[in-house]
């Protein structure tokens, strides 16, 4: 029986961690990724360079398509969100940035955030390209 609850505990204690799916092939993408794992507390966040990692990194519901094209974040409770949700829980898992994940964790907010980063989707192709060609 304690066995049982080992594991449990050892299973909650893996997914308690968000996960960041981010795509390392992008030279914009990749830098401000470098930025915020160079930050206090990004040791509490597992980082993903779907560009890079086996299909099985990705997890359930996440293909690598979906993975490349948007940043995703798997929360802590297994609740998988991409463009403005991620950034969020992004900045709300890193202590320097935690006020501005508070600040765009509204409604209101996010979909403010969710057309600047639709708006840099658009551009971020010309980038990925230029990345690719160095």
């Amino acid at each position: 029986m304690s066995f049982f609850v080992y594991n449990h505990r050892m299973q909650n204690d893996v997914i308690q961690k968000p996960t960041l799916y981010f795509d390392g092939a992008c030279p914009v993408c990749d830098r401000e990724v470098s930025m915020y794992r160079n930050q206090p507390g990004a040791d509490g966040v597992r980082w993903v360079d779907a560009a890079r990692c086996e299909s099985s990194d990705l997890g359930p519901g996440l293909t690598r398509d979906a993975a490349l094209a948007r940043l995703h974040l798997r929360r802590p409770d297994g609740v998988l969100v991409s463009g403005a949700a991620a950034f969020a829980g992004l900045w709300q898992s890193l202590p320097r940035w935690a006020w501005l994940g508070r600040l765009f964790g509204s409604r209101a907010a996010l979909r403010l955030l969710e057309a600047t980063y639709r708006a840099f989707l658009a551009v971020r192709p010309l980038w990925r390209a230029a990345g690719a060609s160095r």
